[in-house]
């Protein structure tokens, strides 16, 4: 995982600047559409780590799901902790 970290840390950084920059945005799930969208999201992202911590899928294709694990966990901090900064901003009289 770090060899892997040390490959995609560009994307890495690119999609903790992309989840910042939707969750300043977007701010948090107002209807309940998108607050299952932000359950599904986040169910996604358990499963990937999962899969990439029990090593189960190996090769190519656990590359690719330790790749998206890695990316998808950056983006869904990036877009919560830009999302709660905005929301608490916005509360204040």
């Amino acid at each position: 995982m770090t060899l892997l970290a040390t490959l995609l840390w560009p994307f890495l950084a690119l999609s903790l600047l992309l989840g910042t920059g939707i969750g300043w945005l977007a701010g948090l799930p107002r209807t309940r559409a998108a607050r299952w969208g932000a359950i599904a999201l986040a169910v996604a992202a358990c499963v990937t780590c999962g899969l990439a911590a029990s090593g189960t899928v190996g090769g190519r294709a656990g590359f690719w799901i330790e790749g998206s694990a890695m990316l998808l966990g950056a983006y869904l901090v990036g877009a919560a902790l830009a999302a709660g900064v905005t929301h608490r901003a916005g509360s204040r009289p």
